[in-house]
């Protein structure tokens, strides 16, 4: 299929982690179809992720075509003169949108009842019994556009080297530290988490090192322990202080990032900076499935064969992963 000079949309309205894990397909576009144009269609908090991405030429806010009576919201996704879009997490309204709007080759999973209508191309994968990672998983849906095999992770890896952040000014004090490591404790509800002591008591451990530490969150992630923090010129609050674009910034200067499956995590990856996760090896949130790419990821487990997540039983066993393992893997 010969996609030179034509528009693919490439749609994706949730999380900033699932988004990053998403981007490469669009590195995979722009190689096989050099002058197409990629729309990368997202949730209007994730454009600077997106935006960062050197193989994206267009970030389309979907919030933009909510609360739009129908025959405008046609006629508004009509106008991106879409020749392609690639359902890379499943919604009915959009898959019906593309129909509407007559976008000639609209490619999502046959497990969704609703692509029998609406979409013209329907790849079948499954995503919770793959042993694939997320990455490679998103890849499947390039099969009608000609791919023949699932790229390495080792070779998807290799694309993240085209996010390109722009260096934005950060709050007082921030800009000019140096020599610090940030420590991202929550996750929005998003994975399991390590719990906050650990945290501290990693920070401890660090400022012992002479290192500046770090912990980042959303102002409300910070309520839930900003008061636990020691007392120390060298253990910085920054909890709500950042936007996402500063975040980026802050994070490419990092010495490092720790954090359980989150959107900081895949950020800290594709920057390429030393970037620790921390995760349970149950399936679906195994590492196996949802690790950050880039060229200095670590990831950590307590026990990869812990019997209680084999069984898919509820574990907490990511709770008992030890401060030393991972001083030792930032140092």
């Amino acid at each position: 299929m010969n996609l030179e000079g034509k528009t693919i949309v490439v749609s994706r309205t949730d999380s900033i982690g699932d988004v990053m894990l998403t981007l490469p397909i669009c590195a995979w576009l722009k190689e096989q179809f050099a002058d197409c144009k990629v729309i990368f269609l997202g949730k209007g908090y994730t454009k600077p992720v997106v935006e960062a991405y050197e193989f994206v030429d267009q970030f389309e806010n979907w919030e933009d075509y909510l609360n739009v009576p129908k025959t405008d919201k046609i006629q508004q996704f009509r106008g991106l003169n879409a020749d392609v879009i690639i359902h890379a997490f499943p919604d009915k309204e959009i898959a019906s949108l593309s129909k509407k709007a007559r976008t000639p080759i609209r490619i999502g999973t046959s497990h969704r009842s609703y692509h029998l209508l609406t979409c013209s191309h329907r790849v079948n994968f499954s995503r919770k019994n793959s042993n694939l990672h997320e990455a490679q998983l998103n890849f499947e849906l390039l099969r009608p556009l000609g791919l023949k095999a699932i790229p390495t992770l080792d070779d998807i890896t290799q694309s993240t080297t085209a996010f390109k952040p722009n260096k934005v000014n950060l709050p007082e004090g921030f800009a000019s530290l140096k020599n610090y490591t940030i420590l991202h404790p929550k996750s929005q509800g998003s994975a399991l988490e390590w719990p906050i002591e650990k945290y501290l008591e990693l920070a401890n451990a660090l400022i012992k090192l002479n290192r500046n530490v770090v912990f980042t969150g959303t102002q409300k992630e910070g309520d839930l322990f900003r008061e636990l923090l020691p007392i120390n010129p060298k253990i910085i609050d920054s909890t709500g202080k950042f936007s996402l674009e500063q975040l980026m910034t802050f994070i490419e200067s990092a010495d490092g990032i720790v954090a359980c499956s989150t959107g900081p995590l895949h950020i800290g990856g594709f920057a390429g900076v030393r970037t620790i996760g921390l995760f349970s090896p149950k399936r679906p949130i195994h590492p196996g499935r949802w690790k950050a790419l880039g060229k200095d990821v670590r990831i950590i487990v307590n026990d990869a064969s812990c019997e209680l997540c084999k069984k898919g039983k509820e574990c907490k066993c990511i709770e008992e992963i030890a401060v030393e393992r991972v001083l030792e893997q930032l140092n």
